[in-house]
């Protein structure tokens, strides 16, 4: 059925070049002429599937399908503000998904569903499925049974769960067969219903290895902390270091801010500072020549008095004589009160040097005492050195123990604060089976039926070694194609061909015309027309040609060499009672010996009376005898011959003639017989002018198959030529 072209090439059968160029058949519209040709057997594959199909959906057990639909997100809302382990990555959706997907058709989840529901034993579940339960040894139930009849329940599920992702979207049906409408819901919801407890509890055993080792590093902190508190303290007391506060530096770690050192250091600075204070007011009151007011408010009510008396003095002085009894009494009084004054001067400097002296000690021994515990207070800040390093210690571990710590918490609730999967319609129990679906399995009967009759057609063809296509003459044989005659009636053969317009006519016009290029002096003066076997159309064509030669004027004999089944004269209508059996024989030429076919320009030489001897009388030199009566007496000498293979005739006639025109039936004896037939001719030393293919049809040609034919020869639904 491949396209094949035979370039222009010489003919290697004659002795001048002849140019021909044959075009093959496109590969497709080869294909489309098998097809036609087939059509019958296509149609008969395509009609057994279909009956196939429709009794299979007859016999077929209606299965019902519940459906479930879940919304699988990439991150489920969040009850608490606590992340995972594994943190899911928004951006590789795609992957997500697919697993999400795989998970759902998981062998774990199906065995879950088959625990759920109890299939294992339940035995009305395997009959529904044509299955027999697994049993154990002797029948009795065991470990093995168990796990056996597990395994089947669980490949039953897997085999009529299907899971229909729904494009564009987070939504998954999962879908579930079986013959009972109430085990396919009941399947289908526990699928989904277990495909969410899996999910949850891979996420909480996804946190079992992170909570091991965390309770591990939490045992081993705790440890190292208390060893490191255990020490700080053991240091603190082995270095008299009390703290009373503690304060934080930049890196938040814990430091001393007080100690009772420090505090008691801080206060006797605060008490040093007031006895100087005092001392150094005692000091400038001591020093001081008289006594201020507010140092001594005696004083100053007697210096009052005296001032009052030093006036009323005056005042009287003024009125009366020195001697004048008043004025003696207010000046004893005014004595009185200077001498009151000085005894007050003399105590209060008395109290200020007694108060500059408890001033000055008590500040001598606060100052002693600072000077003590400064010196503590170094040393203490010396040890406190090694203090911040236990303490240090502490800090870390305590920090590094509570971040576990919380971690550890977080890790217990993280699969509840993410949930991702939720269901969005339980499956119902279905109303009417939805297998088999007798259309659609029509629909695939009528694919698989169309599909494996392409490939009968094509194993068919490949085995196929007939002459499919007029172009296989040249490519597969070798041979010159000299024309191709459409397939018609036998019976209208005589009347189609002396008709000029019809289209028998046209082809073996355009054989004459290529049988006149064969040789330098036109068409060859002798011509033997042969084919591999009966009923090739080889008869029809000699005599159809012979009408064409004699229709230009030339004189044409025809001669049936036929002589085991000559059909010569049925063609013609005329009796077969002398012919070229008597010429072999021994009989004299004679115009007794041609038979009138009431044609212009034609000329018939019977078979004769069948001889016994066919093949003998053939090879006698009386036929290469009268070929050359018949060339001499006659422009063209046709000579119609027998088939070649079974019979020796063909090779010892074609020695007598100029050339050998080979016919050949479409899609009739296979290339190697013809090549068995031609090598059989070749070995006699016969020249083989080409071939002629005969009952060609219409429809088998995709376009004209170039020079010498491709006229649109053939009518439809015409019966084969005899």
């Amino acid at each position: 059925m491949n396209s094949l072209t035979a370039s222009p090439s010489q003919d290697v059968y004659g002795d001048a070049p002849v140019e021909r160029e044959f075009s093959g058949v496109p590969t497709l519209v080869a294909y489309w002429i098998t097809i036609r040709r087939r059509k019958w057997l296509i149609a008969g594959v395509v009609a057994l599937f279909l009956a196939l199909g429709v009794i299979l959906t007859l016999l077929a057990t209606p299965y019902f399908q519940a459906t479930a639909r879940v919304e699988i997100n990439r991150e489920g809302e969040r009850i608490t503000n606590v992340r995972e382990v594994a943190e899911v990555d928004a951006a590789d959706d795609q992957e997500f998904y697919q697993t999400q997907y795989a998970l759902l058709q998981a062998r774990s989840l199906a065995e879950r569903v088959a625990r759920a529901l109890r299939l294992t034993n339940d035995e009305q579940f395997y009959d529904m499925f044509g299955r027999d339960p697994a049993t154990g040894e002797d029948g009795v139930a065991g470990l093995a049974e168990r796990n056996a009849r597990l395994r089947q329940a669980t490949d039953i599920l897997l085999e009529h769960v299907n899971i229909s992702p729904i494009r564009g979207s987070s939504l998954v049906d999962v879908e579930f067969n079986s013959p009972d409408p109430e085990l396919s819901a009941k399947v289908a919801n526990a699928w989904v219903e277990q495909f969410i407890a899996s999910t949850l509890d891979r996420r909480f055993a996804s946190t079992e290895d992170a909570r091991e080792f965390l309770e591990k590093r939490l045992a081993e902190l705790r440890q190292r902390m208390e060893q490191s508190e255990r020490e700080l303290v053991n240091y603190a007391a082995d270095n008299s270091i009390i703290t009373l506060t503690q304060g934080a530096d930049a890196s938040g770690l814990s430091r001393p801010d007080r100690t009772i050192t420090s505090s008691n250091l801080e206060a006797l600075n605060a008490g040093l500072a007031e006895a100087t204070q005092a001392r150094i007011a005692a000091e400038s009151a001591l020093q001081s020549a008289q006594p201020s007011r507010q140092s001594s408010p005696t004083l100053a009510a007697l210096r009052q008095s005296r001032a009052e008396a030093a006036a009323e003095l005056a005042q009287l002085s003024a009125k009366f004589e020195p001697g004048y009894p008043e004025v003696q009494a207010v000046r004893s009084r005014l004595s009185s009160l200077d001498a009151a004054i000085g005894e007050e001067q003399r105590r209060v400097s008395s109290n200020y040097r007694q108060q500059f002296a408890e001033a000055s000690s008590r500040e001598a021994a606060l100052q002693e005492r600072v000077n003590g515990l400064k010196s503590s207070l170094l040393g203490e800040q010396s040890a406190s050195i090694q203090y911040n390093i236990f303490q240090r210690e502490v800090d870390t571990n305590r920090e590094l123990y509570d971040g576990l710590l919380q971690r550890y918490k977080e890790i217990g609730v993280a699969g509840v604060a993410s949930n991702n999967v939720s269901i969005v319609d339980r499956a119902l129990i279905p109303g009417k089976p939805s297998s088999p679906n007798l259309l659609l399995n029509l629909m695939l009967s009528l694919l698989l039926g169309i599909l494996f009759a392409l490939l009968l057609v094509i194993a068919l063809e490949q085995i196929d070694q007939k002459i499919k296509d007029p172009s296989d003459v040249s490519s597969r044989l070798g041979l010159p194609l000299l024309g191709v005659i459409p397939n018609v009636d036998g019976a209208t053969l005589a009347s189609d061909v002396l008709d000029p317009k019809t289209d028998i006519a046209e082809a073996y016009l355009s054989v004459q015309t290529n049988l006149s290029f064969l040789t330098d002096h036109g068409i060859p003066r002798s011509i033997l027309f042969t084919s591999t076997r009966p009923n090739e159309g080889k008869s029809n064509s000699v005599y159809a040609l012979t009408r064409a030669l004699a229709r230009t004027g030339k004189r044409v004999l025809l001669i049936d060499a036929d002589m085991r089944n000559s059909s010569a004269h049925q063609l013609l209508g005329v009796e077969n009672v002398r012919g070229l059996s008597n010429f072999l024989s021994g009989e004299e030429f004679s115009d007794q010996l041609l038979t009138e076919t009431g044609v212009e320009n034609m000329f018939l030489m019977t078979a004769g009376p069948k001889p016994p001897n066919a093949g003998e009388l053939l090879l006698s030199p009386r036929l290469a005898e009268l070929v050359k009566i018949g060339t001499g007496m006659f422009d063209v000498v046709l000579i119609d011959s027998p088939p070649v293979l079974g019979l020796a005739d063909v090779p010892l006639v074609a020695k007598s003639v100029e050339g050998v025109v080979y016919t050949i039936e479409m899609h009739g004896p296979r290339v190697r017989l013809i090549q068995q037939s031609l090598e059989r001719i070749q070995s006699a030393r016969a020249h083989i002018f080409g071939a002629i293919v005969t009952k060609h049809d219409s429809r088998d040609a995709g376009y004209g198959y170039g020079y010498g034919y491709g006229y649109g020869y053939g009518r439809e639904n015409e019966p084969a030529v005899s």
